[in-house]
């Protein structure tokens, strides 16, 4: 059995990382204004738009991707004129909430996003060891149930993702769509409030001492992002095939089509295993070269999880 764990006292709400994905925007400016539904005893919740210049001309960011400059050579670049706003952002973010990798970090952060791919309402995962975060998703699904709640692990020996919720000593990051940038839909809004809501429910049950055994949850594990066909000039010459487009978290087998031509060919996917292709022609990754990301499914385990806040009442 596990020994406890401390009970989580500062939670950060994200919203704005990027500028166009609203549904985060619209939901921290209304807890800002009335934070009642956030609220949970003994626990600050803090809602905060990351990059207010990004939010305010409603664009992904202004000179680089605030969710990929959270790594210590950028939290330690000298400030001076020319540093990227980013750069300088990120920078206050860590001041505020982090530092990261400090004990004096916020317990837990939910950034939150959306995307153009059909991914429903995900939440993506950082570390597969986290014992917290893997019973809080395990509670979330079960609260959600029978609506699904796709969980991606970005854990990867290369792929460094640096993102804005890695201040925290429990980073979670609430991706829902589809939904096109610069636009807020209803639904979608309600799927990434109901996420938020249970994780707050979650931490509550925690802190007032109540215990978790060992819980197993499925995650989908990237293992490496795909680019679309291009020629020698670097520009894209086939597109996503329709019987791939919205086909996020479903089984992906030898033979079956990717891309489809301009000139009408189809380009399969040639593989010895099934993968689960998400982030399925996302927009705002174009110029990132990536068509969409190959997963394959896992299980991850968590340890018996209670407070030490329970010791502490009985003592």
């Amino acid at each position: 059995m596990s020994s406890p764990c401390a009970p989580v006292r500062r939670v950060g709400l994200f919203g704005g990382t990027h500028g166009n994905e609203l549904s985060g925007v619209l939901l921290v400016r209304h807890w800002q204004q009335d934070g009642a539904e956030i609220q949970r005893p003994g626990v600050e919740v803090k809602p905060f738009l990351t990059n207010p210049r990004a939010v305010e001309r409603c664009t992904r960011y202004i000179d680089c991707d605030l969710n990929r400059v959270f790594d210590p050579e950028s939290l330690g670049r000298p400030v001076v004129e020319d540093i990227p706003y980013e750069v300088r952002r990120a920078q206050e973010i860590n001041h505020i909430f982090g530092p990261k990798g400090s004990d004096d970090a916020y317990d837990l952060i939910f950034d939150l996003h959306n995307t153009t791919s059909n991914m429903g309402g995900t939440i993506i995962l950082e570390n597969s060891r986290d014992d917290f975060t893997i019973q809080m998703v395990h509670y979330i699904k079960n609260a959600l149930a029978p609506e699904p709640c796709p969980v991606l692990l970005i854990e990867h020996p290369s792929l460094k993702y640096a993102t804005t919720r890695s201040v925290a000593k429990h980073p979670v990051g609430v991706e829902v769509g589809p939904q096109p940038q610069g636009v807020a839909r209803g639904d979608v809004l309600d799927k990434m409030r109901k996420i938020v809501k249970h994780g707050l429910d979650f931490v509550q049950l925690f802190n007032e001492g109540k215990e978790f055994p060992p819980c197993t949850i499925e995650v989908f594990k990237i293992m490496e992002k795909v680019d679309y066909p291009r020629n020698k000039n670097g520009e894209i010459t086939a597109i996503i095939h329709p019987k791939l487009q919205d086909q996020d978290w479903q089984p992906l087998k030898n033979g079956d089509p990717l891309f489809l031509t301009l000139d009408g060919e189809i380009i399969s996917y040639q593989g010895n295993c099934t993968v689960y292709p998400t982030f399925i022609n996302e927009a705002a990754y174009y110029e990132k070269n990536q068509a969409f990301v190959k997963t394959e499914k896992i299980k991850l385990t968590a340890k018996y999880l209670r407070s030490s806040v329970s010791d502490q009442s009985t003592s």
